[in-house]
C-alpha cells in the first residue's frame, strides 16, 4: 500500500528531502513536489499545504525512519488537517517501538511509551522513581551517549528487575540484549554503546538469565 501511494501521488511531505530521494527513487516513485517538512519548519509550512489539502491535492507523508507520527512532528499536521475536515488517512509502516516491544518477551498486553526521556537527571530520575509502582511496560528510545547514565540510574532505582535494550533495528547490526539495568550496564562497560536504542523495562516481571538473543 505504502509504495502504491508514494508511485502515484503527486505531492510528498518528507523530512529530510535528501534522505527521502534515496528512499523514493529505489521503489521508483518520482514526484512531482518533493516538499521539505520537519520540527524547525513546521509551523511555517503547515497553512501553504492545507491551503493545498483544500484545492484536493492528495499529499502523502514520509519520515526518515518509522512511522510519521511516531515521537516526530507529524501529529502537528495531522491535527491542523482534522481542525480544517481534511480526511487523513493511516498507511502502516515500521515502527521500533512496536517492533522492539513484541520481540523483547516483556508483557505487550499493556504498556507506555516515553519517547525519550529528560536531560536533566533530577526530572530522569523523577520519572523512574514514578514507575516503581508501574504495572505496565515501559519503553522509551535512548540515545548511546547517555545509555550508561541512564542504567546506572535505573539499578541505583529499581535494582534487579526485567529490562531489555533493542539496537539498530532492522539494521545490519541489530541487536537484543536482555537482563538487568545491572547487566545491562556492565555490558556496556566493556562494550562501547552504539546506535539507535529502544529500552524496554517491566517491574513485575523476572529478569532474564540470558544476555543475548
Amino acid at each position: 500500500r505504502a509504495k502504491n501511494i508514494l508511485c502515484n501521488i503527486k505531492i510528498i511531505l518528507a523530512e529530510d528531502t535528501r534522505h527521502s530521494k534515496i528512499l523514493l527513487n529505489n521503489i521508483g516513485a518520482i514526484p512531482e513536489r518533493l516538499i521539505s517538512f520537519h520540527d524547525y519548519n513546521k509551523e511555517r509550512t503547515t497553512p501553504y499545504i492545507i491551503s493545498l489539502l483544500k484545492e484536493n491535492k492528495d499529499i502523502a507523508l514520509i519520515c526518515d525512519a518509522g512511522t510519521p507520527g511516531i515521537a516526530d512532528e507529524a501529529f502537528y499536521i495531522v491535527r491542523e488537517a482534522i481542525n480544517n475536515n481534511i480526511n487523513v488517512v493511516p498507511v502502516p509502516g515500521p515502527s521500533s517501538l512496536l517492533a522492539a516491544l513484541v520481540c523483547s518477551g516483556l508483557p505487550t498486553d499493556r504498556f507506555v511509551f516515553e519517547n525519550f526521556l529528560p536531560s536533566k537527571t533530577s526530572k530522569r530520575q523523577s520519572f523512574f522513581l514514578s514507575c516503581k509502582n508501574e504495572h505496565r511496560t515501559v519503553i522509551f528510545y535512548e540515545s548511546p551517549f547517555r545509555i550508561i547514565k541512564v542504567l546506572t540510574e535505573m539499578k541505583t532505582i529499581f535494582g534487579e528487575i526485567s529490562c531489555v535494550i533493542a539496537r539498530e533495528l532492522t539494521k545490519v547490526h541489530e541487536e537484543f540484549i536482555r537482563g538487568t539495568p545491572a547487566t545491562l550496564l556492565e555490558h556496556f562497560k566493556k562494550n562501547p554503546p552504539r546506535g539507535e536504542m529502544v529500552v524496554i523495562f517491566n517491574t513485575r516481571v523476572k529478569p532474564y538469565n540470558v544476555l543475548y538473543n
